[in-house]
C-alpha cells in the first residue's frame, strides 16, 4: 500500500485522458485506468492524518497552475510506462517543492521517483507493459494533441484501495 498526493483534472481533460484510455483499449492494450486520470506529485507508504492537515492547509493558499499534458513518451523503471509528460515550468516546480517541504520528514518511505530533482509530471496511458505493447501503444495514440489539464482537485489517493481524502 502507498498514499500519493495527486492532482485531479478539470472535466474536459478528464475526458480527454480517458479517451486517450479507450482508443488503447480498443487496440487491445491494457490502459492505466485504475485511478481516476492525474498527476502524481508524492508518494510514500503512508501519510499521517496531521501532515494531511498541514498539507491542506498549505494547499488552500497555493495556485495549481494549469498542466500542460504534450509530450507522449515512455519511461521503464521497474516496470514499462506510457504517458504524457508534462510541461515542467518554475511555476509547477514551486508547487511541487512546497508540497514536499510540507512531507519532508513526516511520511514513511516517500518514492525517490517523486521528489524534487528526480520528478517527472505525467499522466499515466499505459502501465505493465511488455516492450511491445509500449511500441504498439505509442503508435496508436501518435500524435497526441496537448491536454490542458486544470487542477480539479488534490487528494491522498490509497493506491491499495483507491480511496481519494480530498485536501483541495
Amino acid at each position: 500500500m502507498a498514499h500519493a498526493v495527486v492532482v485531479l483534472f478539470d472535466d474536459k481533460a478528464d475526458t480527454a485522458v480517458r479517451g486517450l484510455w479507450s482508443t488503447l483499449a480498443e487496440a487491445g492494450l491494457p490502459p492505466a485506468d485504475r485511478f481516476p486520470p492525474h498527476v502524481t506529485f508524492a508518494v510514500a507508504s503512508d501519510i499521517p492524518q496531521k501532515t494531511r492537515a498541514a498539507l491542506k492547509s498549505d494547499l488552500r493558499v497555493l495556485s495549481i497552475p494549469a498542466l500542460w499534458l504534450q509530450s507522449l513518451s515512455t519511461f521503464s523503471t521497474s516496470e514499462n510506462v506510457l504517458m504524457l509528460a508534462a510541461v515542467t515550468d518554475g511555476e509547477l516546480l514551486a508547487v511541487h517543492s512546497a508540497v514536499h517541504d510540507v512531507l519532508a520528514g513526516k511520511v514513511r518511505n516517500p518514492n525517490s521517483y517523486y521528489v524534487p530533482g528526480s520528478w517527472v509530471p505525467h499522466c499515466t496511458l499505459l502501465q505493465r507493459a511488455t516492450d511491445a505493447q509500449i511500441v504498439s501503444g505509442f503508435s496508436t495514440l501518435f500524435p497526441v494533441r496537448p491536454i490542458q489539464a486544470r487542477a480539479r482537485q488534490v487528494a491522498i489517493l490509497d493506491t491499495a484501495t483507491g480511496e481519494l481524502d480530498l485536501l483541495v
